[in-house]
């Protein structure tokens, strides 16, 4: 290896490195679709709520996180990502436009590269079970505390606390949102990941 070849694989290496964004843990926000579907306005995709579909929880993200509050996000260019990676995730996240969002938005903060990030996306929600009565087949009304805590019995190694719920204004619930190390490994939530102060938060069905 000559002397230019040298210098040229220091200089990407450094630029690697400086695109390491420092963070402390990830967040596995898993979006609860029927109450998001019922929501007004936005962008309702079809691949999420059409009728029928009898789609529950969705991954809307895995993001890197600080212990202080909030996380890195838009942390450089993010190339499109591949056909073969989205065809893999869409049982995950349910759109492209969403997958492709993730990874400009979050993704490329980590570190990893689009197929090594969302393995792990995948990994991260393969790790976590869903209680039957968290994805109804009619109309329920739950306290945070509640949903927390059968998300906890239906994961018993999780830590308890390793799960936040957050609502609309509305008062339905918006997501569950799932603390992990870096690893993956279950992990306390900090008090700042967003948590719902609702007394109850309104379930709709999965249909």
């Amino acid at each position: 290896m000559n002397c230019r070849t040298l210098l040229l694989a220091a200089l990407l290496s450094t630029a690697c490195l400086e695109a390491q964004v420092p963070f402390d843990y990830y967040l596995l926000a898993l979006s609860y679709a029927p109450d998001f579907c019922a929501e007004p306005g936005g962008n309702k995709p079809p691949q999420e709520c059409g009728s029928g579909l009898g789609i529950g929880f969705v991954v809307h993200g895995l993001w890197p996180q600080n212990n202080t509050g909030g996380g890195p996000e838009n942390c450089g260019p993010a190339s499109p990502v591949s056909q073969s990676i989205i065809n893999a995730t869409l049982a995950y996240i349910p759109t492209p436009a969403l997958i492709q969002h993730e990874w400009s938005t979050h993704g490329v903060c980590t570190g990893l590269d689009a197929a090594s990030y969302f393995a792990l996306v995948r990994k991260a929600r393969d790790s976590v079970t869903i209680p039957g009565g968290l994805q109804p087949t009619q109309r329920v009304q739950l306290s945070p505390a509640d949903i927390q805590s059968r998300m906890a019995a239906a994961n018993p190694s999780f830590v308890q606390n390793a799960f936040s719920a957050s609502c609309y204004r509305d008062q339905t619930l918006e997501e569950v949102r799932v603390c992990l190390n870096k690893d993956l490994s279950p992990r306390s939530c900090p008090n700042n990941v967003g948590t719902c102060t609702a007394n109850t938060v309104t379930l709709l069905p999965v249909n």
